[in-house]
């Protein structure tokens, strides 16, 4: 089954990686028009470095990256881990401070980074029998403590990069690990469906990180569906700001409501999609409509989410039949093919899936 664009749409497929980042634009434009320069300094800083980095982006990568389905080089393969550390500079990758199988040093930033690769690692390998982002055995580099009070983490196409944060409105970007997991998984995107970063298929892009950097701390914490938060970046907000984390996958647009930061804009149906030229066309805050669809999906079907759930998401993803420029219901559609292929037509798994996307009012069926 191949999705295909709805009639008068144009196909386009995202010509390069793109830059992908932790923290919505909509956010640090907030923050960054606040009178309190302690906010509104950072948040104007990061905007900027955002913007060159995703000019560089553009400038640099000129060729479409290879789409990989490569099985693991074998049982047993291990993470190929460097952390860097930019010294509060912009320059990447940065001087080298851990080498995979050193010991941890003082820096938790360092360590936390080292483990969070760690984790994404596994989980990949161990849940989905991927070796690496790029199916391959791709090592995985990071660099930690860029620029000053930057308040973003990002995949740049090559690379993961962690802020410190301001320690205002966030903390160390390195302390929720499914920060790390969902900025990795924007680099799986890339080796395979290659999602276009606007509208609805960028939404999608957003969403598939968010769906396993979620799955990458419930694989790590040994959590079912049922014990999980479904929250992306927990524990990144500041003790000052009135939430509980970036997103909410449970419940899209609960995840904060602050004077300073404002309301979380994420709809959880179609009825509240939000039509907007900002954000690459609200790519971080339509993605709640899928969220809350997988995790209706991995609720329903209950114990460990990457076990049943997780993997129609990734056959989906991975599959070679999902458009560069897909819309929410080509993604519906092939999750509904995916469940059917996996556990069987008209099984728990697939009725689950042609459940949670009616819930959400996408079309799944066809």
């Amino acid at each position: 089954m191949t999705a295909t664009p709805a009639p008068g749409r144009t196909p386009h497929r995202s010509p390069s990686p793109v830059f992908c980042s932790i923290v919505p634009p909509h956010v640090l434009d907030r923050l960054a028009r606040q009178e309190d320069p302690a906010l509104s300094g950072p948040a104007r800083r990061t905007l900027e470095r955002d913007a060159l980095e995703r000019t560089r982006r553009r400038l640099t990568a000129v060729a479409a990256p290879t789409v990989t389905a490569a099985p693991p080089t074998g049982a047993g393969a291990g993470p190929r881990r460097s952390i860097h550390d930019a010294r509060h500079g912009t320059e990447l990758p940065g001087r080298v401070v851990r080498a995979e199988g050193a010991e941890p040093g003082r820096d938790a930033t360092v360590n936390r980074a080292y483990a969070g690769l760690g984790a994404t690692f596994d989980t990949y390998l161990k849940a989905f029998a991927r070796d690496s982002i790029d199916g391959a055995g791709l090592p995985l580099t990071a660099t930690v403590h860029y620029d000053r009070e930057y308040n973003n983490a990002f995949w740049n196409g090559e690379q993961m990069v962690f802020g410190d944060g301001d320690g205002e409105i966030f903390l160390d970007f390195t302390i929720p690990v499914d920060v790390i997991g969902h900025e990795l998984t924007h680099g799986v995107t890339q080796y395979t469906a290659n999602l276009a970063y606007y509208g609805q298929s960028g939404a999608l892009n957003e969403s598939v990180s968010d769906v396993f950097g979620s799955l990458i701390k419930q694989y790590a914490l040994g959590q079912s569906a049922a014990e999980a938060d479904w929250l992306i970046g927990a524990g990144l907000l500041a003790p000052r700001v009135t939430g509980k984390a970036l997103r909410s996958m449970k419940e899209p647009g609960t995840a904060y409501d602050d004077d300073v930061l404002g309301k979380d804009p994420q709809p959880g149906t179609m009825d509240d999609y939000v039509r907007t030229s900002s954000d690459n066309g609200g790519v971080h805050i339509n993605s709640g409509i899928p969220n809350r669809a997988f995790y209706l999906v991995a609720t329903a079907l209950g114990g460990h989410a990457w076990e049943r759930a997780g993997r129609i998401w990734y056959a989906t993803l991975t599959g070679g039949e999902l458009a560069a420029d897909a819309d929410f219901a080509a993604f519906a559609r092939l999750t509904n093919a995916a469940a059917r292929a996996l556990f069987g037509d008209g099984g728990e798994e697939h009725e689950s899936v042609l459940k949670a996307w009616s819930q959400v009012g996408v079309p799944a069926a066809g």
